[in-house]
């Protein structure tokens, strides 16, 4: 069993990817940090040198990789879902989960982030806030897709476990 957890950036993929790894059995990956060990570049600094329109290229191929592998939960970045067939891809390869967040909860974490997203980086405030809002309802027809959405400012791990294993076991019937 595969799963790709799929949302905006700051939403909580990668965390959750490891509660729900736990709580499962299975192990859990980041497709952002295997993007960057496999091109040994940080993604803002991919962003700095190259361009968006190569990074989803690349990161495209190597979503596509993932499907020789077992048993994990994979956080995929903010935008994976929304380029190429990927979100297609990702729903026939896998289950997939959408944290689905208010605009106004997204900014509050990217403004309170350790980590500085290449796409928002320049942005504060109410900018910020129109930015994400915007992007989000272009997003949205892609995350939309996702075979489970689960509200993401309160999403709890056992109970969403439980939906993964279900669906699981009807595939697997």
């Amino acid at each position: 069993m595969r799963v790709y957890l799929v949302g905006y950036m700051g939403a909580g993929k990668t965390t959750l990817s490891r509660r729900l790894a736990a709580l499962l059995g299975m192990e859990s990956a980041d497709l952002d940090e295997m993007f960057e060990v496999r091109y040994k570049i940080s993604i803002p600094d991919f962003f700095r040198k190259y361009d968006e329109a190569l990074f989803r290229r690349l990161e495209s191929q190597l979503l596509k990789e993932t499907s020789g592998i077992e048993n994990i939960i994979f956080s995929t970045g903010g935008g994976t879902a929304c380029f190429y067939d990927n979100m297609d891809w990702m729903n026939r390869h896998g289950i997939t989960v959408y944290l689905q967040m208010d605009p106004v909860s997204i900014v509050h974490r990217l403004t309170h982030a350790r980590k500085k997203r290449p796409l928002v980086e320049s942005k504060t405030g109410d900018e910020l806030l129109e930015f994400v809002r915007e992007h989000l309802r272009q997003r949205n027809i892609y995350y939309g897709q996702a075979k489970i959405i689960v509200k993401g400012e309160s999403v709890d791990a056992g109970s969403l476990a439980a939906q993964i294993r279900e669906i699981s076991q009807e595939l697997q019937d």
